[in-house]
């Protein structure tokens, strides 16, 4: 083999590592801002909620987030269930209700109209069983998990065991919603930073 055909195929192997770590960066920075950018424009929301404290030993201490408007009241279900079983998502219709928590007001298998005061959330896909008997469908928003400095989620339980907890969300135009900060008695605990 001739020292060109090395240095020929050297050079396609560097381009070839140049081309995939700019596409890794690309992808990871519109991740990054995709993020930032609910952040920074969404609407404010804020839920009450009902934390576990499990340990993930590669991340450190999280809570494990349960909303009121994590059981969708099928009553509320514009247009109904669907029929045939699934995976499928749905669009729930909050509004400032007592002490300023959201609540649903209205849901729908298809997005729903904007309203004025109020806030479309969407879930993430789930299975459908279609009609059933239950007057509740469970659902998760992809803000169930957050992450707190090592050590400090032992107060958060004592906070959820007196009902202190709760989440400021901000949620995109297309339904996104990002946890901007993790209140404990009406006052931020924890912030999240934009990058």
């Amino acid at each position: 083999m001739s020292v060109f055909s090395i240095r020929n195929s050297a050079r396609r192997y560097l381009v070839a590592a140049i081309i995939v770590a700019a596409l890794q960066t690309l992808i990871l920075g519109y991740v990054i801002e995709s993020r930032a950018s609910i952040l920074r424009n969404g609407t404010d929301v804020l839920l009450k909620t009902a934390p576990v404290d499990p340990r993930d030993f590669l991340r450190g201490d999280y809570v494990v987030l349960n909303y009121d408007i994590s059981s969708v009241p099928v009553s509320s279900i514009a247009g109904g269930v669907p029929q045939n079983p699934g995976k499928t998502s749905i669009w729930v219709r909050l509004k400032p209700g007592d002490g300023g928590f959201s609540g649903i007001v209205e849901s729908s298998f298809q997005r729903l109209p904007d309203e004025p005061g109020t806030v479309l959330l969407h879930s993430r896909p789930f299975y459908s069983y279609g009609p059933s008997s239950a007057d509740h469908i469970r659902v998760e928003y992809g803000i169930e998990r957050y992450y707190v400095p090592e050590g400090q989620g032992t107060a958060l339980e004592q906070a959820r065991q007196d009902g202190e907890v709760s989440v400021a969300v901000r949620v995109a135009s297309n339904g996104t919603p990002q946890i901007r900060s993790l209140l404990v008695d009406g006052k931020p605990a924890y912030d999240e930073p934009l990058y």
